[in-house]
């Protein structure tokens, strides 16, 4: 029945009708199970899913295009707009399923706390960093190995921003917990890409999802870390020691990760952890606003209640959908 469930999903995704989506494949996923779970989806997510669908398309219908629209190192000079187009073009009839109902799913709980505009420029951002190192990693490992397929592999996907989404979702609300799995949402970044490296000792073409789930986590932690605004607090990103790197790992293993992830702190912040610690972040010796722990947790409570107020809206529509559907039974007998 699962099986069918999702041969039903990726032809009614490759139709463009979410309408239609068996719910049998999706309600085990979730923390709730109420009709309304394929409602709610916002414009702007809605807008870049067809974009998803329409770049998929175009491959398909002109495969040629692929290599104007997907990321070929060797050719980045002179078609360096493919930085950008790449992360938008899925090869693949899975990838479209899953990065359009990624999107559609994630930007549900994401965009209303972030808002459209903030939305819109993560995706842009990552997108466009994870192509960036995705192409310098090409190329390294090109002189490294001299393997010319690393130049000319054509990688392209949604998926780097799908995972930066998860380290979004890891911050805003990283102790709801997943009916199925049993496991806190602080996790799924991690799982994700543990599961993405052990998958890849067994596929043949790990080069063309790997790298890019790994960069698109990476940097999606960067812009949220540090780059990130935040006006209602007058500050950029997130530095509780909730949000930091170490929290990817194991607790047995942050002694060890946390040294390391000091160096690349000072890099980008010109200040050791030592010092963030004693004396805060500071502008003119004065602590920033919402610099401390009490402002990372309002921003997860806010986070929680956008996501408890979602759940609880779409719950009364369906229980509304309910009555009306038996008022209409009532009134037909």
């Amino acid at each position: 029945m699962w099986i069918n469930s999702l041969f039903q999903a990726l032809k009614d995704i490759r139709r463009g009708d979410f309408n239609t989506l068996s719910p049998v494949f999706w309600q085990p996923c979730l923390p709730y199970s109420e009709g309304g779970i394929f409602s709610g989806f916002t414009k702007l997510c809605k807008g870049l899913a067809v974009i998803l669908i329409g770049g998929h398309i175009v491959v398909q219908l002109l495969p040629s295009s692929v290599t104007y629209l997907a990321l070929i190192p060797a050719r980045t000079i002179p078609f360096g707009w493919n930085l950008i187009t790449a992360g938008y073009i899925e090869q693949s009839v899975h990838g479209v399923v899953v990065s359009t109902l990624g999107l559609l799913f994630m930007g549900k709980l994401l965009e209303p706390v972030w808002g459209s505009k903030e939305f819109l420029k993560f995706i842009f951002v990552i997108n466009f960093l994870t192509s960036v190192c995705v192409f310098i990693t090409a190329i390294a490992l090109y002189y490294i190995t001299r393997q010319e397929n690393y130049l000319y592999m054509p990688l392209s996907g949604f998926h780097g921003v799908l995972a930066g989404f998860l380290v979004g979702i890891k911050q805003i609300v990283p102790d709801q917990e997943l009916s199925l799995l049993k496991i806190k949402v602080k996790w799924l970044p991690s799982l994700m890409l543990l599961l993405s490296i052990v998958i890849s000792f067994f596929t043949p073409e790990s080069a063309t999802y790997l790298p890019t789930l790994i960069f698109g986590t990476y940097m999606g932690w960067i812009y949220l870390r540090y780059v990130q605004r935040k006006p209602e607090a007058k500050l950029r990103g997130d530095p509780s020691e909730d949000f930091a790197f170490s929290t990817f790992f194991p607790d047995f293993l942050r002694p060890i990760i946390d040294p390391i992830a000091s160096i690349f702190h000072r890099m980008l912040c010109g200040k050791s952890e030592a010092s963030t610690d004693a004396q805060g972040y500071t502008l003119g010796g004065a602590p920033l606003p919402g610099s401390d722990p009490i402002e990372a947790t309002r921003r997860r409570e806010r986070g929680a209640r956008a996501l408890e107020e979602r759940l609880a809206a779409e719950r009364l529509g369906a229980a509304q959908n309910s009555e009306d559907s038996q008022k209409e039974g009532v009134d037909n007998v």
